[in-house]
């Protein structure tokens, strides 16, 4: 679909491959293959180009239908332990906080002789 805009400011969609033609009459009418006409803003030359670039993009989208696709990267194989069962990693919950032993922190560790 391409969009068009009505005289009156008002867009509205028209498929182009039911226009008939185009014509310049001062303003710009579309004609459908059933007879139907449209008076638009668009000059002759914009509705041509707009025309121009909804077949190339349907052209595009169907070339790109046709590349192959690359296949996936198959997924890593799993770290077994001694037992032949894979190993679990444990990831530490950011949220949980462990306190400091007093011997781990900074002020604390000093007794008060070494200050």
């Amino acid at each position: 679909m391409i969009l068009v805009t009505r005289l009156t400011g008002t867009a509205f969609a028209v498929n182009p491959d039911l226009l008939e033609r185009v014509e310049s009459t001062p303003d710009t009418v579309l004609t459908l293959i059933d007879g139907t006409k449209y008076l638009v803003s668009e000059t002759v030359a914009e509705i041509i180009g707009l025309v121009r670039d909804y077949r190339s993009s349907i052209v595009a989208g169907a070339r790109a239908l046709r590349e192959p696709v690359p296949a996936p990267e198959p997924p890593a194989p799993l770290q077994l332990d001694e037992s032949g069962r894979p190993g679990l990693h444990v990831v530490p919950d950011p949220h949980v906080v462990t306190p400091l032993r007093r011997t781990e922190h900074p002020v604390l560790a000093t007794t008060p002789e070494e200050v």
